[in-house]
């Protein structure tokens, strides 16, 4: 990364990180092509907005109509559109927006990679994105063979409490103990947020990737339910060097179910007092008509170069930032 005190015109990479960005873009089409993935372009702006409490849109007007748009947070909901009008296997490169993210790992404004794979399972997906990392990565670093290790182990490993049996009060301690203050009243998954983002996360894929699998059911509303007790969701993430970089699912296709988990996102919002935007109806729609099974997961390009370029943030992998836009 260039030096903070450069004019303020300059980017934040360097022109050799920069043609390491496009080499790895084009080595990603390369790896779908390979598969017989086919890219797809969708729109940036949509009518409807992701309900994910933990997600803010940015919004903006047309003129000449009434509606409220809203900035693609993710390709998610025309992607799955596409699968349901039969299209196949899809993958979009492509920019997403996010409201109140700054910071070392944040920019408002990233690239990700997205696919989407019929017949694959999260086990599936997880594979296929260890070999498109090992792949981008490979003239940068080697990689072990990744690890998979659930939620709740996770939490366990780094915390010491468990995410299903300990009470409320036992997760406040444990942030406590490491070194966690927050005076703010939060709901269980808050805390177990806080947790997981700021004390195991961290802590993951230091020796080699990391996938951390079967997640709460109430953190995967996009997820199918695994069988099982304590119910967990078909979500993944992946880590590497304590970096989160791909957020995946074993898809959710039940239109009725994904509707009545859509407005628990939005009476949580209600709650918090957060803005609450209008489901994607269109989605819903293709959802009633049937998508095939398929799993799908988004990845942080941003982040990914960053790591291969043993950078310690995301500034060093973009042009400008927000700070210099």
């Amino acid at each position: 990364m260039r030096d903070e005190l450069t004019p303020a015109w300059q980017p934040t990479a360097t022109t050799a990180a920069l043609h390491v960005r496009a080499r790895m873009l084009a080595q990603a089409r390369d790896f779908f092509r390979g598969r017989n993935v086919l890219e797809v372009d969708t729109p940036i702006l949509s009518a409807g907005a992701v309900t994910d409490p933990q997600i803010d849109s940015l919004t903006t007007r047309v003129r000449g109509l009434s509606t409220t748009f809203y900035l693609s947070t993710s390709p998610e909901f025309p992607m799955k559109r596409l699968l349901a009008a039969g299209v196949g296997d899809i993958y979009q490169i492509g920019k997403v927006f996010r409201d109140g993210e700054f910071g070392r790992w944040h920019n408002p404004e990233f690239t990700l990679i997205e696919w989407y794979r019929i017949g694959f399972d999260d086990d599936a997906l997880m594979t296929e994105i260890e070999a498109l990392v090992g792949a981008l990565l490979a003239p940068h670093r080697s990689l072990l063979p990744a690890e998979r290790i659930t939620y709740r182990d996770a939490l366990r490993r780094h915390t010491g409490v468990d995410p299903y049996s300990a009470s409320d009060a036992e997760l406040a301690r444990a942030a406590e103990l490491c070194g966690i203050a927050c005076d703010a009243a939060l709901e269980r998954d808050a805390r177990l947020d806080l947790l997981m983002g700021m004390v195991s996360g961290p802590r993951l894929g230091l020796e080699r990737p990391c996938f951390v699998c079967d997640y709460p059911a109430s953190q995967a509303s996009l997820a199918r339910m695994k069988p099982g007790h304590p119910s967990v969701a078909a979500r993944f993430e992946l880590y590497l060097d304590g970096v989160e970089l791909a957020n995946g699912f074993h898809e959710l296709s039940d239109a009725v179910e994904q509707r009545n988990r859509f407005a628990q996102d939005l009476r949580t919002r209600r709650g918090r007092r957060q803005p609450e935007p209008p489901m994607d109806e269109r989605l819903l729609a293709a959802l009633s008509q049937g998508i095939p099974d398929c799993a799908g997961v988004a990845l942080g390009f941003d982040r990914l170069l960053a790591v291969a370029l043993s950078a310690a943030g995301i500034a060093a992998a973009m042009a400008f930032p927000i700070d210099r836009a």
